[in-house]
């Protein structure tokens, strides 16, 4: 049986405009084929858009996101760090009220990262917090 591939991850720093989501995108996309990851690169793509275009909708200023990928045997794991100190809405903790409305076109995103992410979370950082999601590996 071959030996799992060692961990491997990125850290890059993104601009704070909403070009930062296509590029996060295809630097996720990137990672995982170069270490032919066996987590979903589309779901992971998808997930990692959501995270980058938060970070950029709900922070103010024009401090750097930084996005950081991490490839390890069981699947993979995605952090986005902004500078807002606060939690995001509802992304470990829906409440009663988590049906999102089908009239709007915001509010989905942390419903589609709770529901295809195996876990998700978030924690703060020296300089704000970090929000993050696992894959497994397919």
């Amino acid at each position: 049986m071959p030996e799992p591939p060692a961990p491997a991850s990125w850290r890059i720093a993104l601009p704070h405009t909403a070009a930062a989501v296509p590029i996060a995108r295809a630097l996720v996309r990137t990672a995982l084929t170069e270490i032919e990851s066996r987590a979903d690169s589309d779901t992971a793509e998808l997930l990692t858009a959501e995270l980058v275009a938060n970070a950029v909708e709900h922070t103010s200023g024009q401090n750097p996101i930084e996005l950081v990928i991490e490839l390890l045997p069981t699947g993979c794991q995605v952090e986005v760090h902004d500078s807002n100190p606060l939690p995001p809405g509802n992304l470990s903790d829906p409440g009663p009220m988590c049906e999102p409305d089908p009239w709007q076109e915001h509010g989905r995103g942390l419903l589609l990262i709770r529901t295809l992410s195996s876990s998700c979370g978030h924690r703060p950082t020296d300089s704000g917090k970090a929000v993050w999601f696992t894959l497994p590996a397919a």
